[in-house]
């Protein structure tokens, strides 16, 4: 799982994955929007504008962005401050064209809504703040202050006063609502994408974890037969050195490490899953393994392992897949942390499904996120019956991911067998069964390790 100190660290962080490149082909699109505005407005429609100070103004623009891209890598990445003085540089000088061309008599004054909308995007909500400030104050003034439109015949062309007025009001809730939404949903899709990073690393070390086991136990295979071999030879050498006690000594050394070699394989290669053998669990297996990290922390585990089926059948042999595993796992610490005492696992099946309810006699979820429990980084929780656990949204979300990639369905809900909080975990049982559906078969041939 990653760190919270790292997802924030990472959140800091966003505004520098914007590249100076991107803003710079953004800046090119408007000084071509505005160059066509400006010819087609002097000679289409025959206005009277400041064609000079107008000019002046793209000018800088272009010249701006012919020093950035030539003083500056195509890859370099804007900082904090430097992204926020790039939106500042193309507000203002939006601005003073409008300034030039009748302030928010222009329909173009519309625009003013871009900069705001791209720093909520990337900028910190303090930086999108101060810009839409900024924005709004800007706006107000040019209502107020700027260069009238006027035809070649002289005529003025203002909106009436109360439309003016409008338009600033319109300009304004948008400003707010686009900064507003923009910084939602972009907040919205980091999270998710956080999330997922988090869940795909924990699902890569428990695969790692599984490949060393497997690793280990082959090796602890195929080393049984020259231990045994050294253990036999030196048991032989001892009867018939039995009259030489130092050369005796030192056969039974040679003996005795090589149990110590044997025990150490053995314990080392106890998780080792590479063999079908042991890549395949009974149901109660599985779920003893996923607990066993929680069984020391003073709280009871209990296990019921129940059959629903009218007659007789035996456990379901499950695929030990790591998704699985520490799907339960992650489920089994959230009822752990949040019990009194207690936590019971139950796990049922018949020939169509397999059902694994973990419930615990703690508080319960709190029933304003109930519906919601699953989302990343769920907030607002000082308030609930579990205050100060920062990591159930993480968690959980980890959790309900990686067992539904293994097709599983999760149902969260209050008042389990222990009265506390409940979650119930269900597959179709040819979907982790090998002995249902397509995947049914022998174990094949156990293959030399090394060959």
């Amino acid at each position: 799982m990653i760190p919270d100190r790292q997802i924030k660290h990472h959140d800091r962080e966003r505004s520098s994955w914007v590249r100076l490149r991107t803003l710079v082909i953004l800046r090119w699109i408007a000084i071509l929007g505005q160059i066509t505005a400006l010819v087609v407005s002097v000679r289409i429609l025959g206005l009277d504008l400041e064609v000079g100070l107008a000019a002046m103004a793209i000018g800088a623009s272009i010249i701006a962005n012919l020093f950035s891209t030539f003083l500056y890598p195509e890859t370099k990445r804007l900082s904090e401050l430097e992204a926020m003085l790039m939106l500042l540089f193309d507000l203002l000088q939006l601005c003073l064209l409008l300034y030039l061309t009748g302030g928010l008599n222009n329909p173009f004054a519309l625009l003013v809504l871009a900069p705001v909308t791209i720093a909520a995007t990337f900028l910190r909500l303090r930086d999108t703040a101060i810009l839409g400030i900024i924005t709004i104050l800007i706006l107000t003034a040019l209502a107020a202050w700027h260069i009238p439109l006027r035809s070649m015949a002289g005529d003025v062309l203002q909106m009436p006063d109360l439309f003016r007025f409008g338009f600033w009001v319109a300009l304004v809730i948008g400003v707010v609502f686009l900064g507003a939404y923009a910084r939602l949903i972009t907040s919205e899709i980091h999270e998710m994408s956080d999330a997922l990073l988090a869940t795909q690393m924990a699902l890569a070390r428990e695969q790692k974890l599984t490949d060393l086991g497997g690793v280990v136990a082959a090796a602890a295979h195929e080393l049984g037969t020259p231990l045994a071999t050294i253990k036999l030879v030196s048991g032989e050498l001892l009867d018939e050195l039995g009259d030489d006690p130092d050369l005796a000594d030192d056969v039974r050394l040679i003996g005795e490490q090589a149990n110590r070699c044997t025990a150490i394989l053995r314990s080392m290669g106890r998780a080792g899953k590479d063999d079908l053998h042991m890549r395949r669990v009974p149901l109660e297996g599985l779920l003893q393994e996923a607990a066993e990290p929680h069984l020391m922390r003073g709280k009871r585990l209990e296990f019921v392992i129940s059959d629903e089926t009218e007659m007789p059948a035996r456990q379901p042999i499950i695929e030990r897949r790591p998704e699985i595993v520490h799907g339960l796992r992650n489920l089994v610490q959230n009822a752990v942390d949040f019990s009194s005492d207690k936590v019971l696992i139950e796990s049922t099946w018949t020939d169509k499904s397999v059902s694994v309810r973990i419930s615990d006699d703690g508080p319960g979820y709190p029933s304003a996120i109930l519906a919601r429990i699953g989302d990343p980084f769920m907030r607002r929780r000082e308030d609930t019956s579990r205050p100060g656990y920062e990591g159930m949204g993480l968690g959980l979300f980890i959790a309900k991911t990686l067992l539904e990639r293994s097709g599983a369905r999760l149902d969260f809900a209050n008042g389990g067998a222990l009265g506390g909080a409940l979650v119930a975990v269900t597959w179709n049982r040819d979907q982790i069964d090998p002995s249902k559906g397509d995947r049914a078969g022998g174990l094949g041939e156990n293959l030399p390790f090394g060959d």
